[in-house]
């Protein structure tokens, strides 16, 4: 990520463990000195974001710092996607400790190796985006 990503130093990845039979959520905190200037802060972060995936079909991204919809007010639910082929961003900033929090969830059997392979397919052949989906 570092290189594709022009970062100064490797992110660090905070995988999470929990009773879930599938779905995950992937979480990179990251401190904004390790940033460009132009790109700091969460407001530029997730500008960034809704126009990269704007017009997604399978890609949507939260509003910045939502949290009301967390379970016990914490926690972002690793199986709220099951059996979908949709990806989730968000983005939690704390601009005035000068870090981002980063997180994409997901269905790892549905969004995961097959669903990406399903999807991938259709895009090289010409076909519908979500054909088989």
């Amino acid at each position: 990520m570092a290189e594709y990503s022009a970062l100064g130093r490797a992110p660090i990845f905070c995988p999470s463990v929990g009773s879930f039979e599938q779905g995950m959520v992937v979480s990179v905190p990251i401190h904004y000195d390790q940033m460009s200037e132009a790109g700091r802060g969460g407001e530029a972060i997730q500008k960034c974001l809704e126009e990269r995936y704007a017009g997604s079909k399978f890609v949507s991204v939260r509003p910045l710092n939502k949290t009301d919809d967390l379970e016990r007010g914490a926690f972002l639910r690793p199986d709220t996607l099951n059996d979908t082929n949709k990806l989730e961003l968000s983005v939690f900033a704390a601009d005035d400790q000068g870090a981002v929090w980063l997180c994409a969830r997901l269905d790892n059997l549905g969004k995961g190796a097959s669903g990406a392979a399903v999807q991938n397919m259709n895009l090289a052949l010409g076909l519908p985006e979500d054909s088989g989906l």
